[in-house]
């Protein structure tokens, strides 16, 4: 039974740092121009980066308002309503980068909303 405490202690230490850690404060997104146009608009390459130590899974973005000129696939940055869903929910991996392009005439505030955090 003492055993099983400690697991369970431990287990709280180690998950409780990564959920410590993981806010919204260690995502980071930056999005300058590319220099390219597309339909006479600029285009913008937003880089999405997980600055936590653990994997982020089903991150969303408030983009009430969002418009562009070019296709964006889908399963990169699906539009619902005022939220975007990135790569599909799939994995932004531990201090890794994601990107995409979008094109309009002024830069979108794109802002992290919501994930959930998946340490191992």
């Amino acid at each position: 039974m003492k055993f099983l405490c400690m697991v369970f202690f431990f287990s709280l230490i180690v998950g409780g740092h990564c959920l410590d850690y993981c806010s919204v404060n260690n995502m980071s997104i930056e999005q300058p121009q590319t220099g390219k146009s597309v339909q006479n608009k600029p285009e913008w390459n937003v880089k999405i980066t997980n600055g936590c130590s653990c994997t982020l899974l089903n991150v969303k973005l408030s983009c009430n308002g969002f418009r562009t000129v070019q296709d964006i696939d889908p399963s990169i940055l699906s539009v619902s309503g005022g939220e975007c869903l990135v790569k599909n929910g799939q994995p932004v991996y531990a201090n890794a980068d994601f990107s995409f392009t979008y094109a309009w005439d002024t830069q979108f505030p794109f802002n992290p909303i919501s994930y959930q955090i998946a340490c191992s």
